[in-house]
């Protein structure tokens, strides 16, 4: 049974850090490709980071160098550090996967439709 477990959201104030964590199983957490998506009040899922089984990253515009993505495979664990955060930042953050597509191109990393496997979401709210 596939599982994806995030945990590490929370209420901060703007310009300070998270570090959201997304606990995999059921697939071979080496070979997929994985993302973080997240939702605003109001407004539709969009693309955060992904990251390829090589490791490739793809970022979304607005991240502009204040995320990091990274995974620990012995942990079969995805990570998302947030830094600089700032309140248009508030959303519930999703963990995403693909466990059998290999060498996204950037459109497809940061498409939602990619992906079929999906987790519940961590909320993050961010303070002015």
């Amino acid at each position: 049974q596939v599982q994806l477990v995030e945990s590490g959201g929370g209420s901060v104030l703007a310009g300070e850090s998270l570090r959201l964590s997304c606990v995999v199983s059921g697939f071979t957490f080496s070979d997929a490709c994985m993302a973080w998506f997240r939702q605003a009040p109001g407004k539709e899922r969009e693309a955060v980071a992904a990251i390829d089984s090589d490791n490739s990253r793809t970022y979304a515009d607005f991240v502009k160098g204040r995320f990091i993505v990274s995974k620990d495979v012995a942990k079969t664990t995805l990570y998302l550090q947030m830094n600089s955060l700032k309140a248009e930042d508030t959303a519930m953050y999703y963990c995403a996967a693909n466990p059998s597509y290999r060498g996204m191109t950037r459109p497809q990393a940061l498409g939602e439709s990619s992906y079929y496997e999906w987790g519940q979401g961590t909320m993050v709210t961010v303070s002015a």
